[in-house]
């Protein structure tokens, strides 16, 4: 079983997307973790789109990377460009992949509008997720 840990500035939207379609397209195949340079809680929005997609991470919780520094991981993948940047070394073998994703925690707009945002990024991290799990597990 491989461990796949995704970061991201604050592990409240994109990293958190991500760990749920990532649990989901990985099966048994692997150990997912999300986690933030920063933790802000997961967006109740993310909660909702990823909802409307039949998977519920309403569980998941906020992490900071350095609760999983001793963890020897297999992948690490960056969603935003900010964690790339400031990711911290991790004494392992672990293959990175990077890949920015907008933040839809920014979006602006009325509810139609920022709702709209956060399923395009939702749709974006399904495709990546499917593809990075069909790849590499």
């Amino acid at each position: 079983m491989k461990n796949i840990l995704i970061l991201c500035t604050g592990n409240s939207c994109r990293s958190q997307i991500a760990e749920g379609y990532l649990r989901f397209f990985a099966g048994d195949k692997a150990e997912i973790f999300s986690a933030g340079i920063e933790t802000h809680g997961v967006n109740p929005k993310a909660i909702q789109v990823m909802k409307e997609d039949g998977i519920d991470i309403s569980k998941q919780t906020s992490n900071n990377v350095n609760d999983y520094i001793n963890i020897a991981f297999d992948y690490v993948i960056t969603v935003c460009d900010n964690a790339k940047e400031r990711c911290p070394y991790f004494p392992s073998k672990a293959k990175k992949f990077h890949q920015n994703f907008p933040d839809p925690a920014k979006a602006k707009g009325d509810e139609t509008a920022i709702m709209q945002q956060f399923r395009s990024v939702r749709n974006m991290i399904k495709q990546y997720s499917k593809s990075f799990t069909k790849e590499n597990l």
